[in-house]
Parts: C-alpha cells; structure tokens; sequence
C-alpha cells in the first residue's frame, strides 16, 4: 500500500549542521558476484566435491537452477546456526576467532556430502575464505557508487553540494565480523581503520567511510540500540557532532529500519527490486522521496530505491517540518 503519509519515528534538529549517515553494509552497498549457494557449490566441484541433488547429479553444474542449489544451501545454513551457537559472535566469545569460525562454517557445510572418512580440503577452505573477503566475491551496488560519488565531489566542491550540512561523517554499522572494512577498502572506498575501540584521530577530506561498527566488537546485533548507540559515540568523539542529524540506510525492516527508529535515529529502508509492499514500479518511480512510504509491520516506512537518491534528502526533511510545524500551529488540522 503507497501512500502519503508521513515517516513517525525519531526526531531531528531541522537546524543541524552536519549529519552523521550510516549504512547497512551486505544488501545494501554490496552484493555477492555470484549466490553463495552457487559459489560454494561451484568451488567444490572444483575440489572433487559433488553437492547435487539427485536430479541434478548428471547435469551440468552451469544448468542448475535454485532447486539444484538447496542441498548445499540447506548445508550452509545448518552449519552456520550451529558455529553461532557453539562459537557466539563470530567465534569471539570463545576465542576462537572470525577467521577459524567461517573455517568451520565452509567445513560442515561440505562434510555431509562426503564419505565418513574423508575430510573437506584445506583448499577449498582457504579459497572460499579469500573469496569472500574482498571484491573478488561482492560487488558495489552502481547507485551506491554514484552516491560516493556525489559525496566526493561536494567535499572537493562545497558550492555545488545538493546537502545543506556543513559536515558529513558517513560510517558502516554492520552485524559482521571484522572483514568488512577490507572488503568495502577492495570495492574502491577510502576507508579508515576506526572501530569500537580504536584511536580517533583526525578526519580527513579524502575518507569516504570513517567509521565502521561491527558486531563483533560490540558484541549485541542490531536491531539492539546499543550498537546504534556506539555508532553515534564514535561519530561525536570524530569532533562537531554533538548536534548532528543521525540517518541510517539499511534493507532489513527489523534490524535496519526499526533499529535505528529504536534508537533515537532517522531511518530509510533500501528496497531497490520493489519487494516490499506490493509497490508499482511505474507510478511510484515518480514520486519524490518525501511523500513515498509503505505501510509494513503496522509501520509507514519510508524508502529509496537507490541510494543516489539520498540527494533528494534535504527536501525529505523540509517536508517533515513543514508538517510537524503544521501539526503544532493552533487551528490547524493535524
């Protein structure tokens, strides 16, 4: 259901100089190259490992579709419920590490498709792991590049930035281990090496993301507001930001979107494939990001379908006030 209705949730100082704006990082700046049932299940054949199911045992690993992968999916998920509950977060609260916990992971996820005796090949292992921590396995979204972009090129240029903010500090808040920040750096991204207790240091111009929170350091996921809350830390100890509007983009309603409303935040949901709330594509393409919302989870969330469209967020939150303004004058209708 599309409406015009406006976004409730957190409020927001309209005269803020700066914004601190935060991202999702999986599913929203970046995606897989390729599904990672696929790619576990291509890596493996590649290591003598066949993960078919029995239609597919004959058939070219090229021609499966979805239906052939989901043994091996299946797999994967199994595997990785049991490392989380053997292993919590990533491994670290046993001190086994991110790096020993996806080893296991890759692990039981072939080992039911091997005879009792065997074991998975450290190769396939290491492949897989090298895979995924850099651009050989994601790749950027276009329309966050563009945003990146954009975000370039009003710090080079500040009279032609379509933001009225003084300052933007832009950070990743991610339920993750610590591979993020590498991947992102491999996509093409500037970005520093702050965490949840790192040293600050001074900000530079050329930095496009500043920060990136995990939830392997601060040990809860979203939707819990405290790793919300360590974002906006980290972003107020950057310097100037006491006052600052705080936005977060990310594509989970329940961790993202109403996370971050939890925790005192402005929020905008990504939906780039028009999944969520039975959307028409053509009509609602044309409405400005001010007035386009979905009603989901008996909540109207406002979205973008891409986040260049962030550009238009200035007008988003003049519309806001204008409506707040007209709620709070005597007389006029709510």
């Amino acid at each position: 259901m599309h409406a015009t209705q406006p976004l409730q949730g957190a409020g927001y100082n309209r005269f803020s100089k700066n914004l601190l704006l935060c991202f999702d990082a999986f599913g929203t700046l970046y995606k897989p190259n390729v599904g990672i049932p696929a790619a576990y299940a291509l890596a493996a054949q590649r290591h003598g490992i066949n993960c078919a199911a029995d239609a597919a045992s004959s058939m070219p690993i090229e021609q499966w579709t979805p239906a052939e992968y989901k043994p091996v999916s299946e797999s994967f998920k199994q595997s990785y419920k049991r490392q989380s509950s053997e292993n919590p977060n990533y491994g670290k609260e046993t001190g086994l590490g991110a790096q020993k916990w996806w080893a296991n992971v890759i692990r039981g996820t072939f080992q039911p498709f091997l005879k009792p005796q065997e074991e998975v090949p450290d190769a396939l292992v290491a492949e897989l792991l090298k895979l995924y921590s850099s651009s050989e396995g994601y790749t950027l979204f276009p329309d966050a590049k563009a945003l990146f972009d954009k975000l370039r090129q009003a710090r080079a240029q500040p009279s032609t930035s379509p933001w009225r903010w003084e300052k933007i500090v832009v950070g990743v808040i991610s339920n993750s281990d610590d591979r993020v920040p590498s991947i992102l750096s491999s996509l093409g991204l500037n970005v520093q090496p702050r965490r949840v207790g790192s040293e600050i240091g001074p900000i530079a111009d050329s930095e496009d993301i500043s920060f990136v929170v995990h939830s392997y350091d601060v040990g809860v996921e979203k939707p819990d507001k405290r790793i919300f809350n360590a974002a906006r830390d980290l972003g107020k100890a950057l310097g100037s930001m006491d006052e600052c509007h705080k936005l977060y983009v990310g594509d989970s309603i329940g961790q993202d979107y109403l996370g971050a409303t939890n925790a005192e935040w402005q929020s905008l949901l990504i939906d780039r494939n028009y999944k969520l709330g039975g959307g028409k594509r053509e009509v609602e393409s044309k409405a400005p990001l001010e007035t386009r919302s979905i009603e989901l989870v008996d909540n109207w969330v406002h979205v973008v379908r891409g986040l260049d469209e962030l550009v238009e967020y200035d007008k988003y939150i003049e519309a806001r006030w204008e409506l707040k303004s007209k709620r709070s004058s005597p007389g006029k209708e709510a």
